[in-house]
């Protein structure tokens, strides 16, 4: 669910929904669709690679990624604690050059040890976004996801630290992934 956007111009370049891209080396062609209201379009079957950096090794994901791309496939969702920021890593170093063909998704906000080392603070969000950024070799992440709920962090101080970060250019779109509607209609 978008919950946000943020700022208009930006390196996706797909079709709208119902068009295709041309066929591709292998004949295939991938469907692209807006997400929600937003100006963020995606292809409608996306890789999730929250297993590299566990089950998948450097050179399978590299494969993987390729394939993916070549087949049309613009949309890659990962996580910060996807084995322990390995999979951000190895998907950035995937997408090397092709960066701008992809739409990265990613998500922070896992509980951590520390009063600091996870959820939704502001703190947190804008550590947890610059180390991503790092991790993606990246100046910018296309959909940032909240990951889990923060019953410790009031909603509107996470709202805000997301809105800083869309300003600043460093998250163009940002949504959740296990938060109540309710929770964002009364922020």
């Amino acid at each position: 669910m978008i919950t946000g956007q943020g700022y208009g111009g930006g390196a996706v370049t797909a079709p709208r929904r119902g068009r295709r891209r041309p066929e591709t080396k292998r004949g295939r062609q991938v469907r692209y669709t807006k997400v929600g209201t937003s100006g963020l379009t995606v292809s409608e079957v996306g890789l999730g690679c929250n297993n590299f950096g566990m089950r998948i090794d450097e050179p399978a994901a590299h494969k993987v990624v390729g394939a993916a791309l070549d087949a049309g496939v613009t949309f890659f969702d990962t996580a910060d604690m996807y084995g322990g920021g390995r999979s951000e890593e190895m998907l950035g170093r995937a997408l090397g050059s092709r960066r701008d063909e992809a739409v990265v998704a990613t998500k922070f906000g896992a509980p951590g040890k520390g009063p600091y080392d996870g959820g939704a603070s502001r703190r947190h969000i804008m550590r947890a976004c610059e180390t991503s950024l790092k991790r993606l070799g990246t100046d910018h992440i296309d959909l940032y996801y909240l990951h889990f709920p923060d019953a410790d962090t009031p909603i509107d101080e996470t709202l805000a630290a997301l809105d800083d970060l869309v300003r600043q250019g460093k998250v163009r779109y940002i949504a959740n992934s296990n938060l109540p509607g309710w929770q964002l209609v009364d922020a």
